[in-house]
């Protein structure tokens, strides 16, 4: 008897009691959804932190951490930017580095009309806007024009305009920052995903922050190296060279996000191993549901087996024919899993605001896995089938 001879067989089986073979499909229907939606939010999820963390890519964040010596000359050296203009001029000659972006941040005080709230208030430079997007859903973006001629604009978080102006359009309009005032530009998109909470912010253009609090220098540096290869030459360069330029050892030192995004994406995946291991007992327990069906299915088939073997099948065929009902039973389930999982992950990223990724791998392995399923636990049933005796099979009712 041929593949499709036996196929056709499994099919006929299947229709024959379509109920039990759907209950008996529905354990490995869960269990394969169960670990697709497991592995799905879990590389989403993973996806999610690393790019909140690295931002676009090849950065890597400036920090400065003073010696017990600075920190004793200078008690109050924590109040004071670690940054000044000059290092920024500095960096920005570095041949390894691409961009240097630049921010400052004070808590400030915004009004308007007869509102008032505090809120973040962060000067940036042209390259900050080039390697960090601000969606702005309302107005427009900061130009080259507001950047060089510090013009008093800025651009408010949407949580800002729900608290400042009740949710009404406030482009054109103007609030004080710090007393000064600042005409409104544009509205950022609402923040989303798990590490989005919503705060009360303020953007403006650096020479208009510097104008406003009377400082030029920086509370935040990101480098971007020209090449990922350079990454870590453009960090170790622009360490030695402020070191040096502040008359320090390591007070200054990089941070590489990229690491740190690896290290918490190591964690993720242990996180989503171990998760979808426990899943995946649901699938031992719907072979475990495979094998008894088929173990009765043998039983019930017994007369027929007895006549097969008679007209010549020999074991060899008998345990063919089970093993693919029973891979059938399974791939079936597996198929419907993969559906079932993929659908209802779409649905949890689409509610949490994360991507989810399902690879072809992911795919492909709950396929292989359902069929795997299928031969381990249908040989028992396979095998006694195929060692029944034809005359006692014949005589059984």
């Amino acid at each position: 008897m041929s593949f499709f001879e036996n196929l056709n067989m499994a099919f006929s089986s299947l229709k024959a009691h379509k109920m039990r073979s759907i209950l008996t499909m529905l354990g490995i229907v869960i269990g394969v959804g169960a670990v697709i939606i497991v592995v799905a939010i879990g590389q989403g999820g993973e996806s999610m932190l690393k790019t909140q963390i690295t931002g676009p890519g090849n950065t890597i964040e400036m920090f400065y951490q003073p010696s017990d010596e600075e920190i004793r000359a200078n008690p109050n050296i924590f109040l004071e930017a670690p940054f000044k203009q000059e290092d920024i001029r500095a960096l920005e000659k570095i041949p390894e580095v691409k961009k240097v972006v630049a921010s400052s941040t004070k808590m400030s005080t915004a009004r308007a009309e007869n509102n008032s709230k505090d809120v973040s208030s962060t000067g940036i430079n042209q390259a900050f806007l080039q390697l960090n997007e601000l969606k702005v859903v309302n107005g427009r973006n900061f130009s080259s024009a507001d950047f060089l001629g510090g013009r008093r604009t800025g651009i408010i978080s949407s949580k800002l305009q729900e608290e400042l102006f009740s949710g009404q359009n406030p482009v054109g309009k103007i609030i004080m920052v710090a007393n000064q005032p600042i005409e409104i530009i544009g509205v950022l998109e609402k923040p989303s995903g798990l590490l989005s909470f919503g705060s009360m912010e303020v953007y403006l253009p650096f020479q208009t922050w510097k104008i406003i609090y009377g400082s030029s220098d920086y509370t935040q540096v990101t480098l971007q190296a020209e090449s990922p290869e350079q990454l870590q030459t453009a960090g170790k360069k622009a360490a030695k060279l402020l070191n040096q330029m502040h008359n320090t050892e390591k007070s200054y030192q990089v941070i590489n996000m990229e690491e740190i995004a690896q290290g918490i994406g190591q964690v993720t995946k242990i996180m989503t191993l171990i998760i979808g291991s426990i899943a995946g007992i649901s699938l031992f327990v719907g072979g475990i549901g495979v094998m008894n069906i088929m173990l009765v299915s043998v039983t019930e088939r017994t007369r027929e087996i007895g006549i097969r073997m008679a007209l010549g099948a020999t074991r060899g065929q008998v345990l063919t024919q089970f093993l693919i009902e029973s891979m059938t039973l399974t791939l079936i389930g597996g198929i419907l899993g993969i559906i079932l999982g993929w659908g209802i992950s779409g649905i949890v990223s689409f509610f949490a605001g994360w991507p989810s990724l399902i690879s072809w791998q992911v795919v492909l392995g709950g396929v292989l896995f359902s069929m795997i399923i299928g031969i381990v636990f249908g040989i028992l049933p396979a095998n006694k089938a195929s060692k029944l005796d034809p005359i006692e099979s014949l005589r059984y009712e």
